[in-house]
């Protein structure tokens, strides 16, 4: 067994210290026990969508997961209508993205509701439809008619059953954890989706839960309480999504009120350019949002969305990020030319040349 503080919890097999993570959110208009109404969980989302016949999905969020929801139950040859409360798809990501991927998601048959907050899920034994607020004071819902509901409207840490252990949280309550993954509490470590780490950006705590920084987090503690200290590393919220043909990948910060409240004056530019060479098959458009400090040049976060290997390129800006470089320096980059690879002058360098050009005016 594994003890937890003063007797607080007994892990008794890894089931258990894997529980102590993140789930989905579930807003009380949502009764997650109905059997046609999922929140996010592969094996109940599988067994729903094969169901005596359903014909129309909904799903409820226009986040990581709902877009990669709304391509699997396309696929299986649903209707598929996507509801997301902002202006946009997958916020984090910015306007761009969100506008390439429900591009799309549209050009495959899947309609997307965006500004569409779900008020409710209409139905007694069965969903019938989803109830959608209506604009402006006073409007009317409107209804559109589903037979089947995946919620998934984000996820929040997993750490009630930590409550009287006197523990410190953190950002959106995770367990707040120092360099090393120490929590408040003597001799007590957390990592993975229930803690937080330093932002690599703002030099702050954040809760950002992705599978790199858990396995990195997790093998950091086991060397550093086996005599080897160890960092956990910083994270800079680096995620891929794909849908259908487009793919997109974000890194840092991208959204300017986050920017300005860590004390920076962002600047931004998006350009289009060629994946590879425009004579080389398979070529195609790619959007690269770059984000930067005027008064440093510091680059804080970038985008990327193409159809043509773009989400991998994410890579090079997380490099950039954790590297503190500048636009100038990231348009000195001695980046691979090659016709089937990339053209001679990379989406990120064309991105960086601009906004550099920005910061000098």
């Amino acid at each position: 067994d594994v003890r937890g503080v003063d007797g607080a919890f007994t892990l008794h097999n890894m089931d258990a210290a894997a529980a102590i993570d993140a789930y989905v959110a579930e807003p009380d208009a949502y009764d997650p026990e109905r059997a046609d109404v999922s929140a996010v969980d592969r094996e109940r989302v599988d067994r729903n969508a094969s169901m005596p016949a359903p014909e129309t999905a909904a799903v409820v969020g226009g986040g990581y997961v709902g877009v990669e929801v709304a391509e699997a139950l396309s696929e299986r040859g649903l209707d598929v209508h996507v509801f997301h409360r902002s202006g946009h798809l997958l916020s984090p990501f910015g306007e761009t993205v969100g506008n390439r991927v429900e591009e799309a998601l549209e050009a495959e048959g899947v309609a997307v509701h965006t500004d569409a907050p779900v008020e409710a899920l209409v139905g007694d034994d069965r969903i019938e439809a989803i109830e959608v607020a209506g604009e402006g004071d006073g409007a009317s819902t409107d209804r559109v008619p589903v037979d089947m509901a995946v919620v998934g409207v984000g996820i929040r840490p997993n750490t009630d059953l930590l409550d009287g252990t006197g523990v410190d949280l953190g950002t959106g309550d995770a367990i707040r954890v120092d360099d090393r993954g120490r929590t408040s509490l003597p001799d007590v470590y957390a990592a993975g989706d229930c803690a937080t780490a330093r932002h690599a950006v703002t030099g702050e705590p954040d809760w950002v839960p992705l599978g790199l920084t858990a396995n990195r987090a997790g093998r950091a503690i086991g060397a550093t309480v086996a005599g080897d200290p160890t960092p956990v590393g910083d994270i800079a919220g680096t995620a891929a999504v794909k849908a259908f043909d487009a793919e997109a990948a974000r890194v840092g910060i991208l959204d300017r009120e986050k920017a300005e409240e860590a004390g920076f004056d962002p600047v931004s530019e998006t350009v289009t350019a060629g994946s590879r060479s425009g004579y080389y098959p398979g070529a195609a458009e790619t959007d690269v949002t770059l984000v930067a400090d005027r008064d440093t040049g510091r680059l804080l976060g970038g985008s990327i969305v193409g159809t043509d290997r773009a989400a991998i390129r994410i890579d090079t800006l997380a490099t950039a990020i954790e590297a503190d470089m500048t636009v100038p320096e990231i348009e000195r980059l001695d980046l691979a030319y090659a016709p089937p690879f990339s053209p001679v002058w990379d989406p990120i360098l064309v991105a960086a040349k601009v906004l550099n050009g920005t910061l000098e005016d």
